[in-house]
């Protein structure tokens, strides 16, 4: 009879113990369910790669739109234009915004990339600033034009200097095909360099007196130089306003993911536009 009881006892206990750990097992799997997955986190955070002006506070005008669809926008500024590129393929941004189409096109050509366009959102006007120049009339011969140097902004620059009359360029040139100092059919007497883009402004203010540099609406920006300041800027109604349009640029496989869709409705906005035009005063003009 003792040994019948015992024996309850053990099976009663090893019973018990096995109820404790199923109902363990189960608080602690109620307990993991309860945590946000990390990978629905992340897939619900967007990404992107921008110039710190204007690109950044642009992106920043949109963190509550696109909260109030669940996504958070986290940016990352850089102050080159090949890193953010680079980071895009390398698949450590979702997105960059920085750059425009014809430059995006030379760069998947150089790297072997499928990046895209995912939508303009702004145009930024090439402007002519002078060291103690103040009328291109003026210009005297001999004088240094800093432009720069990557394919597309050169050819952008140098159609800035035939415009204002400064230079000349071969009859069938165009943005397309690209042009380079190379191909300057008559310079006017000047002597034009080439530097890397992000160094124009500071080039210029290193320049001898009575020299002029051809910079890029962003750059000018972050050097404290105002559009109104500028000598000449490009025809705001010609093809450079559409042909180099900043845009929002993403890998191929998403341009039709729901992070880029959000991304670019939520730039797209009369929120966004009146935003721009009060921040920029005409330095950087809303696309859409």
């Amino acid at each position: 009879m003792k040994k019948l009881t015992s024996l309850i006892l053990v099976l009663t206990l090893a019973l018990s113990l096995v109820s404790l750990a199923a109902c363990g097992t189960k608080a602690a799997d109620s307990s993991a369910s309860a945590s946000p997955n990390a990978s629905d986190t992340a897939d619900k955070t967007i990404t992107v790669g921008a110039s710190a002006t204007p690109h950044a506070e642009i992106l920043e005008q949109i963190k509550d739109a696109l909260a109030k669809q669940g996504y958070t926008l986290k940016i990352v500024t850089y102050d080159d234009y090949v890193l953010p590129n680079k980071a895009l393929a390398d698949g450590e941004i979702d997105a960059n915004y920085f750059q425009h189409e014809p430059y995006l096109k030379g760069y998947n050509a150089g790297n072997g990339t499928e990046l895209v366009s995912a939508g303009a959102i702004h145009y930024e006007p090439y402007g002519i600033y002078g060291n103690e120049v103040t009328d291109l009339k003026t210009l005297a011969k001999g004088a240094t034009i800093i432009i720069p140097a990557d394919d597309s902004n050169e050819t952008r620059a140098l159609f800035l200097l035939q415009q204002e009359g400064l230079i000349k360029l071969p009859a069938d040139a165009s943005a397309e095909k690209g042009v380079s100092t190379l191909d300057i059919t008559d310079n006017g007497g000047y002597d034009i360099k080439t530097v890397e883009a992000a160094t124009v402004p500071a080039q210029l203010k290193n320049s001898d007196k009575g020299s002029i540099a051809v910079i890029n609406g962003n750059y000018a920006l972050s050097a404290g130089l105002k559009v109104s300041d500028a000598l000449a800027t490009e025809d705001a109604k010609g093809t450079a306003a559409q042909t180099y349009a900043n845009i929002i640029a993403v890998r191929k496989a998403d341009l039709d993911s729901a992070k880029t869709k959000a991304l670019v409705a939520a730039l797209k906005t009369d929120d966004v536009k009146n935003f721009i035009a009060k921040t920029y005063n005409g330095a950087v003009v809303a696309s859409f």
